[in-house]
């Protein structure tokens, strides 16, 4: 079943490559994206149940990702956040779990695992 995706990406390249990934592979529809982090909060506190996953890039053209999870802190039980970065540290991740993520993919890493985590998810919408 198809799930509503909000993608907050700076690189323009990346967003389009992971836009084509979660239409084809996981039927997952983009409902918007963001490049910052003032444009992606303000987006989902008017949009609140305009979404089911938010997937957040940690460095982006204004703010950072991790003001973006907070943001998603008074979600929906079925709303998920998933953060995806090249920058994988344990103490990186540690940190987007403790700030509400549901999920942390390495992007040059873990992309396969990533799409595996949204194909569940998708299955679970079923």
């Amino acid at each position: 079943m198809t799930f509503k995706t909000y993608l907050v990406e700076d690189n323009p390249v990346i967003r389009e490559n992971l836009i084509g990934f979660l239409e084809d592979i996981v039927d997952a529809t983009i409902v918007a994206h963001a490049s910052g982090e003032d444009e992606a909060v303000a987006w989902l506190d008017s949009h609140r149940d305009g979404w089911d996953v938010a997937i957040v890039d940690l460095f982006l053209d204004q703010g950072n990702g991790l003001g973006v999870v907070d943001a998603c802190r008074r979600r929906a039980p079925h709303q998920k956040v998933i953060v995806v970065s090249n920058y994988a540290t344990p103490d990186v991740r540690a940190r987007s779990k403790a700030m509400g993520a549901d999920a942390f993919f390495d992007k040059s890493a873990e992309i396969d695992l990533f799409l595996d985590y949204c194909e569940r998810l998708s299955r679970r919408n079923d």
